[in-house]
């Protein structure tokens, strides 16, 4: 057991890569809830509820009824790491997995991390602002009874991030065959917009929410602006250390330029990444690898 946790730390901390700690987080969030919660339940009578999930979705899951939020501040970042049931995560993880990798591949680790959690709570936001403002929600019970958990939001946003920076990189989906991003992408789009009147018209909403600011932060990120890299910031401890260059030749291995960076990354969702040449790649290489902590 020791040997197994070793090894799931190792994963967590020291791998490097943000995607892998955000799924060992998931995975280990659905372990603490469900597996007492199904012991419970060989020890309780036949059709009772589990207490455990029970006052877990009741705490830690987004509420649409305004005044239950205001006293449940903390759920727009919590619900965004509870999952329904072995399946609802199990799908949930493979894509952030398959297109975590995608994402971290062309802009490192550094923004993995910020993306999922601003993607979440823009998702969230999307998913409290429909239940409070569409006569098709707010003048039922359905606002003041709704709540939402589940890490979709938040992947829909790496999701449809990573096809917006690299548009034509194809996959090869079980069935179906080699699929591009921009097509998968826009499938997910237009299945959760005309979803969202149906059993599951919260999570479709947050599912588009998490989309459209992943969908933004590229954009924006191509013309210069890093949202992500700015809300990261704001937690990084800042050294108070300065070093002054005495030497005034250039490094060949010192950081690219964020201009630089930017136009190159501007041409992979122009053309794609096979349209760069050896040193643009090289760039991107040594940018991706300076975004690692």
């Amino acid at each position: 057991m020791s040997t197994l946790w070793k090894d799931i730390k190792f994963k967590m901390l020291h791998s490097g890569s943000r995607v892998m700690l955000l799924v060992w987080i998931n995975i280990i969030v659905f372990l603490v809830i469900f597996v007492p919660a199904t012991i419970e339940q060989l020890f309780s009578g036949f059709g009772r509820p589990s207490v455990i999930t029970t006052e877990v979705y009741e705490y830690l899951s987004l509420p649409s009824y305004l005044p239950k939020l205001l006293h449940r501040p903390w759920t727009p970042f919590t619900y965004m790491f509870i999952h329904a049931g072995i399946f609802h995560i199990l799908f949930n993880m493979l894509w952030l997995y398959w297109m975590g990798q995608i994402f971290e591949e062309y802009l490192g680790n550094k923004r993995t991390v910020g993306l999922y959690i601003l993607g979440g709570l823009s998702g969230a936001f999307f998913f409290v602002a429909a239940y409070n403002i569409f006569p098709y929600f707010s003048h039922t019970d359905l606002v003041a009874l709704s709540t939402n958990v589940g890490a979709s939001a938040a992947i829909m946003a790496i999701i449809v991030a990573t096809a917006t920076l690299v548009p034509d990189y194809t996959i090869y989906l079980f069935i179906i065959g080699p699929v591009r991003l921009k097509w998968l992408a826009l499938f997910f789009v237009v299945l959760d917009f005309l979803s969202i009147s149906g059993l599951n018209a919260g999570g479709e909403i947050s599912h588009l929410g998490g989309a459209l600011f992943g969908f933004i932060y590229i954009k924006q990120l191509q013309r210069g602006n890093d949202i992500v890299g700015f809300f990261a910031n704001q937690f990084k401890k800042r050294s108070k250390l300065k070093v002054a260059a005495k030497n005034g030749a250039q490094n060949t291995g010192s950081k690219p330029r964020q201009e630089e960076v930017d136009r190159i990354l501007d041409k992979i969702s122009r053309t794609g990444y096979d349209s760069l040449s050896k040193q643009e790649k090289e760039i991107l290489f040594r940018a991706s690898k300076d975004n690692e902590s």
